[in-house]
């Protein structure tokens, strides 16, 4: 009996793999925001104030975008590479990387790491994870060398030496979808019509967001060598793939409509230009961050739709943020399910299990009501307009990282918001719920009666 007792107390006190995953987020904000806080970091050598320090390492950790001072002017080198680092450490995730460094000095993966790894990817499977972990780290660390190097043609030129830089910067911040750069304080509005960074940005951006196990699916099923290949994907790959296309050119589309003739935008470039611009901001809203045109001008229907994308965000399993591509076309598959009268939720041929129409219920409504309090504590604390404070609070939520410039004008009170919602929102409503909740889960041996109720 004793030794029972003991089995339950190790257990009771013992951490679940979420609250291991939200704490190793916690702990490298946290020191981020020490390094950032010493002088050297500061680009004038003096220590910037240790909200600013905090706000910047939780948007860099939670690759979010949002900031208080200006990336490129305000913190020297080093600065610059511990933002670096935590981009990168918070679009791979805290335990990739952990999991990286231990396969890297030939340690082996106990099940407890395996089970943060399977937490950490939400993944349905402990098998081949330290294959999974290798091929992320290399894939990732591939698609970023070569958007580094597609980078120097542009930037070397115009900056010299400190193009290289800037290049790598860009290429690690784009394909984790951080919107973070070090070329100024305009973001890429000077390159809005540079086919190049534009187009480069936008396959990072893409890259990155429909999320690793898209990438190995469609890798496979091309290496098998079938006749029709995309008929042999994977029902996740399916939705990720062509919602990620319906959204990105459907919003396109929008937007060069919306912005068509608004003068403080797009209505003085040509048609090609104007296309362009419109493409990469409706690829930027899935959680890049990174501003080719002032949000702050756009014209109130293409906010609302930069809304909507944005909190839908990427793809699972990936360096996006937002509710997800899959969640959003399950929960219409749901409603549509539900308004002809059929039990089960059907796409692609294929029927989607019932824990997955929970699970996409949960997130978001999870994250509507994070975003939702955000945005009422953020009104109550700035003057600022309404849709100013509801693209700065779904920008956080998202983690996407576009503002239409308030976010510098941050009272504390303003800032410790949007801190708090850029952190709930990376480590992901899913996380909060399971780690808010503290009691055991059981199986329900007794069922309660059923009755009918009203609903809509």
């Amino acid at each position: 009996m004793q030794g029972g007792v003991l089995v339950v107390r190790k257990r009771k006190n013992s951490l679940s793999t979420t609250h291991i995953i939200m704490i190793s987020f916690l702990c490298a904000i946290l020191l981020g925001s020490l390094l950032l806080s010493l002088p050297i970091s500061s680009a004038d050598g003096e220590r910037v104030p240790y909200i600013d320090a905090l706000f910047t390492a939780t948007t860099a950790t939670c690759v979010t975008g949002l900031v208080t001072l200006p990336t490129a002017i305000a913190w020297s080198f080093f600065g610059q590479a511990v933002i670096l680092v935590l981009i990168q450490i918070g679009g791979l995730g805290v335990i990739t990387v952990m999991s990286g460094l231990m396969l890297l000095l030939n340690r082996k993966m106990g099940i407890g790491d395996r089970l943060l790894l399977q937490d950490a990817f939400n993944l349905n499977t402990l098998s081949g994870l330290a294959d999974f972990v290798k091929k992320v780290l290399v894939g990732t660390f591939l698609i970023e060398g070569l958007g580094a190097l597609l980078y120097m043609t542009v930037f070397v030129p115009q900056f010299g030496a400190r193009g290289v830089w800037i290049s790598i910067f860009n290429a690690i911040s784009a394909f984790c979808n951080a919107g973070m750069d070090v070329i100024g304080e305009n973001s890429l509005g000077d390159y809005a019509t540079s086919p190049l960074v534009c187009g480069v940005t936008s396959a990072l951006i893409i890259l990155g967001g429909i999320g690793y196990i898209v990438w190995w699916d469609i890798i496979r099923v091309f290496g098998e060598k079938k006749r029709r290949p995309l008929r042999s994907l994977t029902l996740h790959s399916k939705i990720a793939i062509t919602t990620s296309l319906f959204l990105i050119f459907v919003g396109a589309v929008l937007i060069l409509i919306f912005e068509y003739n608004n003068p403080d935008t797009i209505a003085s470039l040509s048609l090609f230009d104007k296309i362009q611009v419109s493409l990469f901001q409706s690829v930027t809203t899935r959680t890049a961050g990174f501003a080719s045109i002032p949000q702050q001008e756009l014209t109130d229907p293409t906010s609302l739709l930069c809304l909507f994308l944005m909190f839908t965000g990427g793809s699972p399993v990936g360096t996006a943020g937002g509710i997800k591509t899959v969640t959003m076309v399950v929960l219409v598959a749901s409603a549509v399910s539900a308004i002809k009268g059929k039990n089960d939720v059907c796409l692609f041929g294929r029927n989607v299990s019932k824990p997955a129409v929970g699970k996409s219920v949960a997130v978001c409504t999870m994250s509507f009501g994070i975003a939702f309090l955000s945005a009422i504590l953020l009104s109550l604390v700035t003057d600022a307009a309404t849709m100013d404070i509801l693209y700065e609070t779904v920008s956080a939520t998202a983690t996407v990282g576009l503002s239409r410039g308030i976010t510098p004008y941050l009272n504390e009170i303003g800032k410790i918001i949007i801190i708090l919602t850029m952190y709930l929102g990376r480590v992901g409503p899913i996380s909060l719920a399971l780690a808010l909740n503290t009691g055991r889960t059981r199986q329900n041996i007794i069922k309660n009666p059923t009755e009918d109720i009203s609903v809509g």
